[in-house]
Order: structure tokens, then sequence, then C-alpha cells
């Protein structure tokens, strides 16, 4: 499974964004605004096939999420590995690279809320 915020979810902050979507994942943007001050709030669901993943990435911001549905495994770098299912919510530090990855026998779903510097786009590969 592919995501970039889920649950990440990540990635949602543009149309742009939303095509470029990696094959099992589809995201979309539910809400953008400028604030608080420098930063951009963006609010998006993402959607993965099981067994895909988004592979590693960051964002120059905080990333909240709640779980809908399916189940997942977050991989979070210097973090133990958490296995989430519908109900769970999650917190993502700014810059620390993670992985979404879709293990369950249905789709995963994640609402997410990114808190990013506007100036840096929402998310990057991790190095």
């Amino acid at each position: 499974m592919r995501i970039a915020a889920i649950l990440s979810l990540a990635a949602l902050a543009s149309p742009t964004m939303a095509e470029q979507a990696p094959s099992g994942i589809k995201r979309t943007p539910l809400q953008a605004i400028d604030f608080p001050e420098g930063y951009k709030t963006v609010t998006g669901l993402a959607e993965v096939a099981p067994g895909h993943a988004s592979g590693m990435h960051t964002h120059p911001g905080i990333e909240t999420g709640y779980v809908l549905d399916g189940e997942v495994l977050m991989i979070v770098e210097g973090q133990p590995d958490r296995r989430l299912k519908a109900g769970d919510s999650f917190v993502i530090p700014p810059g620390a690279a993670h992985d979404v990855k879709s293990v369950g026998s249905v789709p995963a779903k994640a609402v997410s809320v990114f808190v990013v510097d506007k100036t840096k786009p929402l998310a990057s590969p991790a190095k």
C-alpha cells in the first residue's frame, strides 16, 4: 500500500498532489486554509488498498489523524511500529520519516490534518 499521509495520508494539499498518488492509493483533499501565520492547515482523506504502502516520507509540520476503516502498520522513525485499526488516532511529529502500510483485508481509510510550513511542499520523500 502506498500513501503520503495516511494516514498520513499525506500530499493532500492540492489537486496536483492528489494526482501524484501511487497505485493503490486514492487521496481526496477536503480543505486547505492559510492558518496560523506562516502555515497551511490541510485536511484530507486517504484510501489505501490492501497490501499497498506510502513509502517513507516526511512533512514540514505535524500530522494528526484518525483511522476510519481498515488496518494499517504505522512506521515512524525512532518509534516502535504501531498497528492501527478503525477508531484509532495517531500523531506524526514534524519532520519524522514515516510509512503507512495497509495490512488488513479491506482498504484502509483515514482522515489526516497537517499543519505545515506553507513555503515548503506538503510531503517529501525521506532521505
